[in-house]
């Protein structure tokens, strides 16, 4: 009789496991016991319904398929050289660090100017693949988010109500044989986070600090597209950054370490690439080929010119 008690507690303690945090959305190496532990990626359109339209990130960018825009030029970056002070937090899904000064991304043929209001990670497992973009297939380490809000509006929550509300920066990363000095306070701070709902507070860093410099950013993809997670609203104006920033595999590597809610090791954090539905995917660099173009032009018609003479 004993036996058959602890087998049925035992049982009912599994359930409830597994029953817990159904409401509740996760990513797919999250999902347990079925797909009642939490709703993964598949189905998060019953968290959302929001999830299941038209307009979803990330997406697989096919470079022949882009189309090339002259309007796309360098952004302009201010405020990004700032050091601050802030917290990082662990908050269950990734890690995230709110943008506590003034710092906006404008040009590039964005409409509007665009305040950070905080940025976040998506990875792998171990330095394994774990971009939320992918380039002609490709699945690259890890990939940061920056997210801004239109600055015509008074929080997040009133810019997502838009579909130009938000603007998200998308910067791809790699495996490098050295450690990125930049990242060293960073990557120490993530020892203080391991735990889900933790945070810690990190100092002295910057923007600028944590991305490749401004001539390293010319070459970038823009397509208009949604929030990565649920609610998975589409309001955001999407720059996905060509040139990957090196990580060396244990600054990677460290991001693994971290804990989802219920203390599963926080890994493989991307949600699959979603259809891209007709949306045309625009690249920057039209402006040097157009210059290029202009100055062969100018040299055969001056070449076709004197020929006329000789």
């Amino acid at each position: 009789m004993q036996a058959l008690i602890s087998s049925v507690l035992l049982l009912a303690s599994i359930l409830k496991i597994c029953t817990s945090s159904e409401s509740d959305w996760c990513y797919q190496t999250q999902v347990e016991c079925g797909s009642s532990s939490c709703k993964g990626p598949d189905v998060w359109h019953e968290v959302n319904e929001q999830c299941s339209k038209s307009r979803q990130s990330p997406i697989n960018i096919v470079t022949k398929k882009t189309k090339l825009n002259h309007l796309l030029t360098p952004l302009k970056f201010t405020g990004y050289q700032e050091a601050f002070r802030s917290t990082l937090k662990n908050n269950g899904h990734s890690v995230t660090i709110t943008v506590p000064h003034v710092a906006t991304v404008s040009e590039g043929n964005l409409l509007n100017t665009y305040r950070a209001v905080q940025f976040h990670f998506h990875w792998g497992k171990d330095g394994g693949p774990g971009s939320e973009h992918t380039v002609d297939g490709e699945q690259y380490p890890m990939e940061m988010h920056i997210v801004h809000m239109r600055q015509d509006f008074k929080n997040l929550d009133a810019a997502l109500g838009d579909p130009t509300g938000v603007a998200v920066l998308g910067f791809f990363y790699e495996e490098s044989a050295s450690s990125n000095r930049k990242y060293d306070g960073f990557i120490e701070a993530l020892k203080n986070v391991v735990e889900s709902g933790s945070n810690t507070t990190i100092d002295g860093i910057s923007l600028s600090n944590l991305i490749p410099s401004e001539g390293n950013m010319t070459n970038y993809y823009r397509y208009s597209g949604s929030l990565t997670t649920p609610s998975c609203t589409e309001a955001v104006v999407w720059t996905v950054f060509e040139n990957p920033i090196p990580l060396s595999h244990d600054q990677l590597s460290a991001f693994s370490k971290l804990k989802f809610h219920g203390g599963k090791s926080m890994v493989k954090t991307f949600r699959p690439v979603q259809p891209r539905k007709g949306r045309v995917v625009y690249r920057s660099g039209s402006s040097v080929l157009l210059a290029s173009f202009t100055l062969l032009l100018l040299c055969v018609t001056s070449a076709l010119g004197l020929s006329q003479f000789n």
